[in-house]
């Protein structure tokens, strides 16, 4: 990729909209599953260039918005200790518990820093030899490998006061879980073009076959998601349910094979708790029996711990695709990005922050977003 410019023509966009429309004979429901597009489709208005037949919705793309309250808490509890030095990306620090966020123990005296990199955290560790360094592990398959890089190097340099509070997700366990859901609404999705950079798209084939849905490996930018979308819908008009790749300039299908050996040699796949969504068979990473050491939730005895999740806040259906943001009765009033009731609204990835930066006004019921009422 040259320039961002070529991604974002308009009238290419306006043309692949055109085509989609051409060929659109039945009414479809497609699933992306990244929060990165999730904005650029908000953003920029791709949904509203489709016909009124295909509806997109928004899937558990966002690892902030999907880390259970349980994990949250957790932190909080961490990085109120005097002894710890709690390490984190910045957009987890305003994401809500029971009670308040990291940004509130920062406010009252915690240690709590934003890093831009596991290794960062390492570095800490090292300068700070009397403190415990605890880095958010918080991502899925994209940021696994730095991640385990971090792990691995504390492992082989014998730095003992580094640990990692892990709350990695998988995507895949995730796709299932919906597609299998007596709820479920998604005839095909678009998949994270990042998470599929590292770990290939041969375990999506599966599940192709298995729910008669069709995946599309999928950039980012608007016309990366359009013609995701025309890929998409042509298999469904034509009833094939296989993967394909949009996204060649950045994927292949046996992935980053490196990076997936260091995954497996620091994590393994566990149960994972997802935000409004519960628990997923075989849909996390922690770390493997030879690093437990740097298990921040065993070192600090958080292991047990059990919350109910905010009763008005219907992130759960959201990143289900069962509901859109502005559905949400609290939508732009009780729930802003200054005072959020879920993740979905305060990360910077999240559809309830995206359609409250840039389509903010409610719309009646059953009215297409940006068409006149």
């Amino acid at each position: 990729m040259k320039f961002i410019d070529e991604y974002r023509d308009a009238k290419a966009a306006h043309r692949y909209a055109r085509a989609i429309a051409r060929m659109t004979k039945k009414t479809w429901t497609i699933m992306e599953v990244c929060g990165g597009q999730t904005h650029a489709i908000v953003k920029f208005g791709v949904d509203e260039l489709l016909p009124k037949e295909i509806t997109l919705v928004h899937g558990p793309g966002c690892p902030v918005c999907v880390t259970s309250v349980e994990l949250i808490d957790k932190a909080i509890e961490i990085a109120s200790r005097h002894e710890v030095i709690f390490c984190s990306f910045g957009d987890m620090l305003r994401v809500p518990g029971t009670g308040k966020d990291l940004l509130s123990v920062k406010a009252h005296g915690g240690d709590v820093r934003i890093v831009y990199s596991p290794l960062d955290s390492l570095k800490i560790a090292r300068e700070n030899p009397a403190k415990e360094v605890v880095f958010f592990a918080v991502g899925f398959e994209t940021t696994a490998p730095a991640n385990a890089m971090a792990v691995y190097q504390a492992h082989q340099q014998r730095i003992e006061n580094f640990s990692m509070l892990v709350s990695h997700v998988l995507v895949p366990p995730a796709m299932e879980a919906i597609l299998s859901s007596p709820a479920n609404r998604v005839q095909g999705f678009l998949a994270a073009g990042h998470v599929c950079t590292v770990m290939g798209y041969k375990e999506y084939e599966p599940i192709a076959r298995k729910y008669h849905a069709p995946i599309v490996v999928t950039g980012f930018e608007p016309l990366d998601i359009l013609q995701g979308v025309y890929m998409c819908v042509k298999q469904l008009e034509e009833g094939r349910f296989e993967v394909e790749n949009q996204y060649t300039r950045s994927v292949r299908r046996e992935g980053n094979q490196p990076a997936q050996q260091l995954i497996r040699e620091v994590f393994r796949v566990v149960p994972r708790k997802w935000r409004g969504v519960g628990e997923i068979a075989h849909s996390g990473l922690g770390l493997n029996p030879k690093y437990e050491r740097f298990d921040a939730e065993q070192r600090f005895g958080v292991t047990l711990h059990t919350v109910e999740e905010s009763s008005e806040c219907i992130s759960g259906l959201i990143l289900q695709g069962i509901k859109k943001p502005h559905e949400c009765p609290a939508f732009g009033t009780r729930c802003t990005p200054e005072h959020p009731l879920g993740a979905t609204m305060v990360s910077s990835e999240g559809a309830c922050a995206a359609y409250h930066r840039y389509r903010r006004l409610r719309v009646p019921e059953g009215t297409r977003i940006g068409q006149k009422s």
